[in-house]
């Protein structure tokens, strides 16, 4: 199965997390098939918390690709973003 989820990059106690759609049976940080973002938790001042590529993302989950509640989330405040700016 397909899977959209976050890889850690990063240094310590400074995550960072580049959003991955990935085969579900690779590890967290393994090889991926294609980086669709990233996720900045620390993001501060004019830095951006959250960058997605909402028509890859919507690609892979109209072919079955399954999203964890974390990126679930993101998604949402993604999309949030996209319209305001619109």
């Amino acid at each position: 199965m397909v899977k959209i989820r976050l890889t850690r990059g990063g240094a310590k106690k400074r995550p960072f997390y580049h959003i991955v759609v990935t085969d579900s049976r690779s590890p967290r940080d393994g090889r991926n098939i294609e980086r669709v973002g990233y996720y900045n938790p620390v993001a501060q001042g004019q830095e951006q918390r959250v960058v997605m590529d909402i028509a890859r993302v919507d690609h892979w989950v109209g072919h079955g690709a399954q999203m964890t509640d974390k990126v679930r989330s993101l998604y949402k405040e993604a999309l949030k973003a996209q319209k305001a700016a619109a």
